[in-house]
């Protein structure tokens, strides 16, 4: 992975397309201020350098059925690290798990989980989750509603220059 250093043209490209991965090259480089050719050169070592992880589509759950997110805040037996190496593999074999942190404090891990409906919810906590190996406890918090939801970070387009990543 080379380096980059971030100047204000590269925050103004991460910043557009962190709000829409679909903008044309043409579009990204005019709201960056550059001609095209410049700018796909910058996205593709953003790229590389590893600023720009993937592209993704955001989908409405609730158009697919996925009515209920539940916050799953997972105590475990074990903290050795071999033993939240295998939870973490674990969960990355079920699809309803959307996000999976671990944190530090009372909780090991906190999973953002979706399903259809609060049974649907029920079946997967207790044929998946709690019949894991080395679950201590699980609490479950469910979403009432979600008044944001924004992915990425705060880019400051006009900041100075930032340290450059590795």
């Amino acid at each position: 992975m080379q380096r980059v250093k971030l100047d204000r043209i590269d925050r103004r490209i991460l910043a557009d397309l962190q709000a829409d991965g679909r903008m044309t090259n043409v579009e990204l480089a005019r709201r960056a201020g550059i001609s095209a050719p410049p700018c796909l050169r910058r996205v593709r070592a953003l790229e590389e350098a590893g600023y720009v992880k993937g592209y993704h589509a955001e989908i409405d759950p609730g158009a697919l059925g996925f009515n209920v997110t539940v916050f799953a805040h997972v105590g475990l037996n074990s903290q050795a690290e071999a033993d939240l190496k295998s939870f973490e593999e674990l969960v990355k074999g079920w699809p309803e798990v959307r996000e999976c942190h671990m944190l530090a404090g009372e909780t090991d891990f906190l999973l953002k989980v979706v399903a259809h409906d609060w049974d649907d919810y029920q079946r997967f906590l207790t044929t998946r989750l709690t019949a894991a190996p080395n679950i201590s406890h699980v609490k479950s918090a469910l979403a009432i509603r979600t008044s944001k939801l924004q992915p990425g970070v705060p880019i400051d387009v006009e900041a100075g220059p930032e340290p450059e990543h590795e």
